[in-house]
């Protein structure tokens, strides 16, 4: 027997603890064992019922992953077969649920004949997240637990439930405070005694409204089609439920599994499997190893009380950790918490969260229009504007107003942090903390480390992303980060196909299509159009050049249509939100082709795919030889978190990987012959397609 399960007696009861830790998850020798151990229970008489439950802190956290994509995922004993061998046992079989039981083990625990679960436990089926449907019985076990609709959410969503919620909706049966083993033993003891096994795959109550109103289906994949636009595998999971409600059980459990291996092997299952890791693996820094010193962040500062800062202050009061936001105005500051007191009242009547816990936040947050209020903070954060003379002359005063040991952070998305550091008398204390707007629901925080930035403070921010609910990459120092430096290029060559013949509501369309909430200028409207005009006379000043330029934003922006703001940028908003052609921006664009000698030209979608984001790869390409981003999969988390770059395609260079380095190479000569140096492939695009190699492969 392996040492996968462990094997106890308590009386007539044998105990069957799941050992694979770190999460228990159920690769090939734990579910041997299991099979081993049933075999072993049904086989002695002595024996009367068996309890499954987690060794360690869970029940199981579902498939293991270093098993992932091997042929062990799939060797026999395999989990449906193992979970039929758990329903079809002559003897009780009760699960002893704590920590988390998701995916494969909450599969494992509803084939159980009854669920006794902790009252901290989360329980659920997250596969959708991973491209793919649940491959053991959960989308036929699961609604015939909690009904069709509830089975409905809970598996397209790939909601972990607490305890309270899962009993609530029938797939745990009792739950306990603290060790559920008693109360599980006490359960097989009482089913043992009855001699009545409750085998989910036999219950029909629950799925027989769906079974007469099969028009749910269709209702429920019209629900989610906004939010789940091109992904493949919340509608593949609509299709698995309807078929145990619609046909025979076995037939359920074949059409489950066919539908799962359709998925498994997908470019969109591989994307999101890429991004489930890239997401742990970015908090991996080579020279900053596991054991350096991490600070106590129990208090934190925030310069500026506009929209960033608002938000960053928003972030600290989440967290639980009290922030005072200083803004010099006194009406400025006033305006900055009355917005976000706005911001959590908007949650609150949504339902999301409760007048106690806004209040609780609220009282976290401490107004102030001298910086001196900051001498306590372990952590201050910078949130001005995109100015270097003015963040500057905040750091120098903050030099002489923050503790020793106190980080301090800014929060630019484009200037030198070398500079800014050298401001102040600690360079090592300085690092970027790069937050997305809106800072308080953008998860991504790009982090960025400068030529002195020390270890400890690397440690601290890295784990601070942590506590705020954020992912946090580290990033090196160059205009634009990694971030912002790839969208240059995109943004640019967005431009350049209006001039070219595409009008905006064009592109917009063939980049929303491919996966991206929403095009380039649309974009630009929702964040001002302002910003990016600020950056590119700042960046032209400090880097003239005769390349190519297109000055069609900037017409844009003379004119004063900043965006959604201004009721106008790209688009027209008469409405406030809802973008509709415009007629002035048309006509600015095709006087610009005809001023600059261009014969307008129909461009077709895939054009503008490839010419926005193929710059975008090759860029990506740029930062990875320049060492500014650390490994491609940093690159792809800072894309998906702060771009909206489709997750079912994997961030932009596992996307490059998908279609092809050479492929990406071969359109970036052809787009180097056609339009000049600023086309150019870079040196590593072309070494990886000469070699037939992948990014993944550096």
């Amino acid at each position: 027997m392996s040492d996968a399960v462990l094997i106890e007696r308590h009386g007539s009861i044998l105990v069957l603890s799941l050992n694979n830790p770190p999460v228990n998850g159920l690769g090939l020798a734990l579910r041997t064992g299991i099979s081993e151990a049933l075999d072993q229970a049904e086989a002695d008489d002595a024996v009367t019922a068996v309890v499954i439950k987690g060794a360690g802190r869970m029940f199981s956290a579902g498939a293991d992953i270093s098993e992932f994509g091997t042929p062990r995922s799939l060797a026999d004993p395999n989990l449906p077969s193992v979970c039929l061998r758990i329903e079809n046992s002559k003897k009780p079989v009760v699960a002893a649920i704590h920590g988390v039981a998701a995916g494969g083990g909450l599969e494992t625990a509803l084939s159980c004949h009854y669920r006794v679960a902790s009252t901290k436990t989360r329980l659920g089926l997250p596969e959708v997240t991973l491209g793919i449907i649940p491959g053991a019985g959960g989308t036929q076990r699961l609604p015939r637990l909690t009904g069709v609709e509830a089975a409905l959410k809970l598996i397209t969503s790939g909601e972990l439930a607490p305890a309270a919620k899962a009993q609530k909706l029938g797939y745990v049966d009792e739950v306990v405070e603290g060790d559920p083993l008693e109360a599980a033993l006490a359960a097989a003891e009482r089913l043992a005694a009855s001699g009545a096994l409750r085998r989910t795959m036999e219950i029909e109550e629950k799925i027989a409204e769906a079974r007469a109103n099969p028009g749910v289906f269709d209702e429920f994949a019209k629900s989610i089609a906004k939010k789940a636009r091109g992904f493949d595998a919340p509608f593949a999971c609509i299709e698995a439920v309807k078929a145990a409600a619609t046909l025979p059980g076995p037939e359920g459990l074949a059409k489950e599994r066919e539908i799962f291996k359709g998925l498994v092997g997908s470019s969109q299952a591989a994307s999101q499997r890429h991004a489930f890791f890239a997401e742990r693996e970015v908090a991996k820094i080579p020279d900053v190893p596991k054991d350096t010193p991490v600070k106590e962040i129990a208090t934190a500062g925030v310069i500026g009380c506009g929209t960033m800062g608002g938000g960053i202050t928003m972030n600290f009061a989440n967290a639980g950790i009290p922030v005072t936001v200083v803004e010099n105005d006194p009406a400025a500051l006033d305006r900055g918490l009355e917005t976000i007191a706005k911001n959590y009242q908007a949650t609150v009547d949504k339902g999301r969260m409760t007048q106690e816990d806004m209040d609780s936040r609220m009282t976290l947050i401490t107004g102030a229009t001298d910086m001196a209020a900051l001498s306590e903070a372990d952590v201050i954060v910078e949130a001005v504007f995109e100015e270097m003379d003015l963040k500057k002359q905040i750091f120098g005063a903050l030099d002489s107003v923050a503790k020793p040991g106190a980080i301090l952070a800014t929060n630019t998305s484009m200037l030198d942090i070398n500079v800014i550091a050298a401001a102040t008398s600690r360079p090592e204390s300085v690092i970027g903390t790069h937050f997305f707007s809106p800072a308080n629901v953008m998860k991504l925080m790009e982090n960025v480390r400068g030529e002195k930035t020390a270890p400890e403070t690397i440690a601290t921010v890295m784990d601070l992303s942590k506590k705020l609910k954020k992912v946090g990459v580290l990033v090196g120092v160059c205009d634009g980060f990694v971030g912002n430096r790839m969208l240059g290029p995109y943004l640019r060559e967005a431009g350049f196909l209006l001039e070219e013949g595409a009008l905006p509501a064009q592109v917009d369309k063939a980049i929303y299509d491919f996966g991206f909430p929403m095009g380039p200028f649309a974009m630009m409207d929702l964040a001002g159009n302002d910003v990016g005009w600020r950056i590119r006379k700042r960046q032209r000043a400090e880097n003239p050049n005769n390349l190519r330029y297109s000055d069609i934003a900037d017409q844009i922006c003379e004119l004063g249509r900043f965006g959604q703001k201004t009721g106008g940028g790209w688009h027209d908003y008469d409405d406030g939100r809802t973008p509709t052609p415009s007629a002035k921006v048309e006509e600015i664009v095709v006087e610009t082709s005809k001023r600059l000698g261009i014969e307008r030209r129909k461009i077709s979608d895939q054009e503008i795919v490839e010419r926005c984001l193929y710059p975008l790869i090759n860029e990506g390409a740029k930062v990875l030889e320049e060492g500014i981003a650390m490994r491609p999969c940093d690159i792809d988390i800072v894309w998906l978190f702060g771009y909206g770059f489709p997750r079912y395609r994997g961030g932009p260079m596992f996307y490059a990987d998908t279609v092809g380095v050479k492929t990406v190479y071969d359109k970036m000569c052809e787009f180097h012959e056609q339009h000049g140096d600023l086309m150019k492939p870079a040196p590593l695009l072309e070494k990886l397609a000469k070699a037939d190699k992948r990014f993944a492969d550096l």
